[in-house]
């Protein structure tokens, strides 16, 4: 079961990517061909909102267009502390939904920077991916994600998850 420390674990991971990309790098392409760096960065924050609505028992809308930020780190952090907060609350908000969100695209953001996730806490994309392998059927690919790749030998968790959301997953120092 996915723990409030898994998506603080998460969060932070998040974070650090967010920090780094910046200049140059928010114009770099991402595995998702409709999004670059600063497209991703954009969608992040907004899902982190999202997020938080979902958590209070709102009705949300995914179709909403993300806002464009030059800066995403001060939305980001109000967003997710208040996500955090609401979670700490005891909101119904499945905890693994949130892992597995912010795994997949962690995984996206660091493949896009050129770093890999071998040194992320691998737990977070574990719960993600059984969030995920729980709830997304095929129905619910369409529009968001699409069909599952196969990983690599060796793939983390954080690919394996990738490539189980449609991402093509390359290895170049494949564990053995």
């Amino acid at each position: 079961m996915t723990s409030r420390t898994h998506i603080d674990t998460g969060i932070s991971q998040v974070t650090t990517l967010l920090a780094s990309a910046t200049g140059d790098a928010r114009a770099a392409a991402t595995p998702c061909d409709e999004w670059t760096v600063a497209g991703l960065t954009d969608h992040l924050v907004h899902t982190a909102g999202q997020l938080v609505t979902m958590a209070r028992g709102e009705e949300i809308d995914w179709s909403t267009t993300p806002q464009s930020v030059d800066d995403p780190m001060p939305l980001w952090t109000e967003r997710t502390d208040e996500l955090l907060a609401v979670i700490d609350g005891g909101s119904p908000l499945p905890l693994g939904m949130v892992a597995a969100e912010l795994s997949v695209h962690a995984w996206d953001l660091a493949t896009a920077l050129g770093r890999d996730t071998d040194d992320f806490d691998q737990a977070v994309a574990e719960e993600g991916m059984a969030f995920m392998s729980a709830n997304l059927t095929d129905e619910r690919r369409v529009g968001a994600f699409y069909p599952e790749q196969p990983a690599p030998v060796g793939a983390n968790a954080y690919e394996r998850l990738a490539a189980f959301a449609g991402r093509t997953v390359e290895r170049s120092n494949p564990s053995p």
